[in-house]
Order: C-alpha cells, then structure tokens, then sequence
C-alpha cells in the first residue's frame, strides 16, 4: 500500500474522537475529586503544617541564653568578725557588758538578720539595732550587742570556743549558722562573765 493520508486502525483497535478523550479527562479517582472539592482548605492545612514545623526548627535550633547564677546561700556570703570589747565602757550596763561586731555580705542580695542568740541559758542578749536588719554588699554594718547574766551558775567559768547563734535570710534561703567570732571575743566574754558576777555577788 503506498500513499499519505491519515493512518487507518488496525485490526483490534479503533480511533478515539475528541468527544472521548474529553469525557476520560472528565473521569477523576475519588481522591482526586475529593481533593478538586477541598484544594483551599488542603493547601492552608498544608501550609499550617510547614509553618509550624519550621516554627519547632527554629526555636530547637535557637542560640541558647547561659543559666544566670544561681544566688548563693546568705550562710555563704556573709561574715561576723569580732570588734571589740565594751566591758569597761562608758553605757555598760549593770550585771552584764557589751560588745561589737562587724557584719560584712561579699556579694548578692542583701542579706536579713532576723534573729542573734548565744548558746548559754544564764546570758540574754539585746541587739542595736534590733532584729530584724539587712546588710547589703559593700555596705559593712557594726552592731552592738548587749549581754545580760541573768543566772550567774548557768554561765561557763571560762568559755573556750562561744559563738554567737544567728538567723539569716536572703532571695534564696533561710539559714541558721553559728559564728565563732575567735580566741579575743572567748578572753572577753569570760572577763566580762566574771567582772558581772562577781559584781552582782557584792
């Protein structure tokens, strides 16, 4: 056979007119129906699910602050030191003597001293200024403490290491430390438990 012109089918098959082809590009799968009925609200879902996917990335993924410090404990920035001995001075009072200490906080929050007691049932004490007070750091603050014998046979004869018993409160806690103010604060407070009883006996 030789010629041009259209080819004819073969045996077994036919051609397909343009009416046909249009009604198979009709013909959709049911998902892909579904999907021509829904395609906004697919493609918001899908662009939500990429937003926040790539949100939980970035924050994963975002350069990390250093911890602040942590406050330290008011026990562990704050120091007693003994000053001096008021025994013989001008104020003392009868039956019992005085005294100073220095309270120095190195660092941090200020620091509250609720509370200051000694260890021996025959002695009371009084503070100036009184319970409570805050010392701030770089601000050291002298206080005076006043020992009153109130039972001249419930107080050491000679006190070897006395320490001074103290409340303490910062942004962080709340302590109770003992403070041993050292040998010229033991030599003073026996002298002055002496002088007082000796005194109170006459």
């Amino acid at each position: 056979m030789s010629g041009t012109g259209p080819l004819e089918p073969g045996e077994g098959t036919r051609a397909w007119d343009a009416a046909e082809w249009e009604a198979v590009g009709r013909r959709r799968t049911p998902l892909a129906a579904l999907y021509a009925r829904h395609r906004r609200a697919a493609l918001a879902a899908a662009a939500a699910v990429i937003a926040v996917a790539g949100g939980g990335y970035l924050y994963a993924t975002r350069p990390q602050q250093p911890p602040l410090p942590q406050v330290r404990y008011p026990a562990q920035v704050m120091t007693i030191s003994y000053l001096r001995d008021g025994t013989s001075g001008a104020g003392a009072p009868a039956g019992g003597f005085r005294f100073d200490v220095l309270l120095t906080v190195d660092a941090g929050p200020p620091v509250t001293v609720s509370r200051v007691g000694q260890p021996y049932a025959g002695l009371r004490l009084t503070t100036e200024p009184r319970t409570p007070f805050r010392t701030k750091a770089g601000s050291p603050r002298k206080i005076t403490i006043t020992m009153h014998v109130t039972d001249c046979g419930k107080v050491p004869k000679d006190a070897g290491l006395p320490f001074l018993e103290v409340t303490l409160r910062n942004t962080r806690a709340i302590q109770n430390q003992s403070f041993i103010l050292g040998r010229r604060y033991a030599q003073h407070l026996s002298t002055g438990l002496k002088v007082a009883c000796s005194n109170s006996i006459r």
